[in-house]
């Protein structure tokens, strides 16, 4: 029977959708703790991959290998790229790009992935799906917006950075992960998308503000994946 995965490169992300799921069994492949269970009766797999691109590589093949994955949904905390998106608030993501990948030198934009392209497109009926079900969300205290994520093997920390990537890529959201998974996804023809809650905004001291809102970013994650798999 098919199984919704949902991977996470943290413990705070992985406990916080631990606290909705029912029925956890726990099978250990390799170094990985692979938890089954369900989230609104929905059959579920959560790994928790450690964080940056080849962790999530591996461990998102890993998945689609030994479970029968319906789709995989990549969720977690990430840093505010655009300045309409502040601590708390939650984006889908349509379109995903690694921004540290460059092969310029051979006349290819910043980003483009040789077999791959310049990004990577979530799957439109899962982004159309998840965004009918959060118009239909009562009111609440923080944004829900779809945009572009861009990954890439640093924790951005400077402004001047984050502004690269955002004229760049139009990029919405920082993170370290999720366009790698995206990409063995697209490879494995597995439907795929992303969810980030935002820690921070690079500012030079996002470090620290990033600790301090790790907690309620992760758990308005699991919050929202809790909705959507009604």
């Amino acid at each position: 029977m098919e199984e919704v995965g949902i991977i996470v490169a943290m413990d705070e992300e992985r406990e916080a959708i631990l606290n909705i799921m029912t029925d956890i069994k726990v099978e250990q492949i390799y170094n990985l703790r692979f938890l089954k269970g369900k989230i609104q009766g929905k059959r579920c797999v959560l790994v928790k991959s450690g964080i940056g691109k080849v962790n999530a590589a591996r461990t998102t093949q890993i998945m689609i290998h030994n479970f029968a994955i319906q789709y995989i949904i990549n969720l977690g905390v990430g840093g505010s790229a655009n300045g309409m998106l502040n601590i708390g608030d939650v984006l889908i993501g349509k379109e995903v790009v690694q921004h540290d990948f460059d092969i310029t030198a051979f006349g290819h934009s910043k980003g483009y992935i040789t077999g791959i392209g310049d990004k990577i497109i979530c799957n439109r009926e899962l982004v159309n799906q998840f965004v009918q079900v959060i118009e239909s969300m009562p009111e609440r205290s923080y944004q829900i917006k779809t945009g572009v994520i861009a990954s890439g093997d640093i924790f951005c920390k400077e402004k001047w950075m984050k502004d690269k990537i955002r004229a760049k890529f139009n990029a919405d959201v920082v993170d370290m992960e999720c366009a790698a998974i995206a990409q063995v996804c697209y490879l494995d023809a597995i439907p795929f998308i992303g969810i980030r809650s935002i820690s921070d905004t690079p500012n030079g001291e996002n470090a620290r503000i990033f600790e301090e809102n790790l907690k309620l970013a992760s758990k308005r994650c699991a919050n929202i994946l809790k909705e959507l798999l009604k």
